[in-house]
């Protein structure tokens, strides 16, 4: 085994299935935001869109791992309160089953080959879950304050103060034991999963915004938006870690 640096390593971005037009198309289609695409890109990586198929077969997550060097899960619905344990509540919004289905064996799988993972808002909800962790299914009705106070939007109306525990993955990234971030989730952290450790809290109510799994080598999830406005350092944190790895 010899060991070689990669010049851009293979970031896999499992998609969104919805429906999309173009032209003169109505179609479901898989779909990643430029933001993720274009911030993966500029830090070095060559970032590949994963359609969430084939999650009937455990094969799929090892071939998918063998062809990726790190992995990006990204933002969107509602996690179904299944996965942790629970019926719906009221305030429950739209869920994905889909993607429930093909990213949380996908976590664990790239947690047990220890894959660099970065998860942000649904993905950092999704892992916490996937790893045995539960959720606020609607963080004002659990006392918290308005974390999406401007729907649709990531703009100066989202930010809010967090602060950042020392010695952990999130402070060397960040430089500074606080940070000004963006929020769009009404969801959050409740029960943290096995092995994570909470590494930031909203500075108003306490709310969990970041978790990392100190035993991996790469393995952070932040409840913000980093990919607008650009938060360069995190995705080049994923990349340089999904960099350093072996070839034959």
């Amino acid at each position: 085994m010899t060991s070689r640096p990669n010049p851009r390593p293979v970031i896999g971005i499992p998609a969104v299935y919805t429906t999309a037009a173009w032209g003169f198309w109505k179609e479901g289609a898989h779909l990643v935001a430029n933001t993720y695409v274009s911030a993966l890109w500029d830090a070095g990586a060559f970032p590949i869109v994963i359609p969430p198929t084939g999650m009937d077969d455990p094969a799929t997550f090892t071939r998918i791992l063998d062809h990726v060097d790190g992995l990006l899960f990204v933002g969107g619905a509602d996690l179904d309160p299944g996965l942790y344990g629970q019926g719906a509540a009221p305030e429950l919004e739209e869920t994905s089953p889909t993607r429930d289905s093909f990213e949380t064996p996908l976590i664990l799988a790239a947690l047990e080959r220890d894959v660099p993972l970065l998860g942000i808002c649904r993905g950092v909800q999704l892992m916490n879950v996937a790893t045995g962790g539960s959720l606020h299914q609607d963080l004002v009705s659990a006392g918290f304050d308005d974390h999406r106070q401007s729907p649709g939007f990531l703009d100066q109306g989202c930010f809010h103060d967090i602060g950042i525990e020392d010695n952990s993955l999130l402070a060397t990234i960040a430089g500074s034991p606080t940070m000004t971030v963006n929020s769009h989730h009404h969801q959050g952290i409740d029960g943290i999963g096995v092995g994570a450790l909470v590494t930031a809290r909203a500075a108003t109510d306490g709310c969990i915004e970041a978790v990392e799994w100190p035993d991996r080598r790469f393995a952070l999830g932040v409840q913000w938006h980093p990919e607008k406005p650009r938060s360069a350092a995190f995705f080049a944190a994923l990349v340089d870690a999904a960099g350093a790895v072996s070839y034959d």
